[in-house]
């Protein structure tokens, strides 16, 4: 069932027949699109959209494809390759399932097992850069916190995060500034991580709720909100959030 698909692509990177957009597209320039598309198929997701999750997927499959047509190019790799590796990654991590174990040891032992093989010393190797900071935050810490480098409990995490809030105050420059502002989101994530939130949720659904309210007080002003005071303002946001409380 791959194989049309496959050969769409193979057609549209030809040298001679091909797109001339698709014919340049490197590893690079595709990227941010298949961040975008998994960004998307996480929406429909969202939305309990069933339509656009299998319409999103497809988007999300064509970008695996059309990486691997620009590595199988250059003879590094195919899409074959692709499928044949992610399948013995599945049956390596499931010796319980696939092999003789009687029990998992594990997923996190068994990557563990992985990055220390491929001569990842670090227990921090292998989280991606190209991560949302705040997902790579919780990642690292989590990574961090299996070793034992962690808070022992929430007490100590919450003066951590209030003394960064003092040190953004002291801050005499942009530079300390911007050191110290991603010293207080980061101790925020820990927070999140010991109150066992997902953070890169969390910020997700306030984002949301601020958007609905802004929302709603743009809906019934009758007045351009740059002409408001503060106080106008206010007294608009809590009228917002009752209505959506009650709506």
């Amino acid at each position: 069932m791959i194989d049309p698909l496959l050969e769409i692509m193979r057609l549209l990177r030809d040298p001679e027949l091909g797109c001339d957009w698709d014919k340049v597209q490197t590893f690079k320039t595709i990227a941010p699109y298949t961040i975008e598309e998994a960004y998307e198929v996480a929406d429909a997701i969202g939305r309990d959209d069933m339509v656009a999750l299998r319409d999103e997927l497809g988007d999300l499959l064509l970008q695996v494809v059309f990486h691997s047509q620009i590595a199988a190019d250059s003879g590094a790799f195919d899409f074959r390759d692709v499928v044949q590796s992610i399948c013995d990654k599945m049956t390596r991590r499931h010796p319980h399932i696939f092999g003789e174990a009687d029990e998992s040891p594990g997923w996190e032992q068994i990557k563990a097992g992985e990055r220390e093989s491929s001569g990842q010393s670090s227990a921090l190797d292998g989280v991606a850069l190209a991560l949302p900071a705040l997902l790579r935050a919780q990642k690292i810490q989590k990574r961090a916190a299996r070793v034992g480098f962690d808070w022992p409990d929430k007490a100590p995490v919450k003066d951590k995060l209030l003394e960064e809030l003092d040190e953004v105050a002291a801050a005499t420059s942009n530079a300390e500034v911007h050191e110290e502002i991603g010293d207080l989101l980061f101790s925020a994530v820990n927070l999140a991580r010991h109150y066992k939130v997902d953070a890169e949720r969390a910020l997700a659904d306030a984002t949301e709720k601020f958007t609905k309210r802004f929302n709603t007080v743009e809906a019934n002003l009758n007045k351009d909100m740059q002409d408001m005071s503060l106080e106008e303002l206010e007294a608009e946001w809590q009228k917002a959030k009752v209505r959506l409380a009650t709506s």
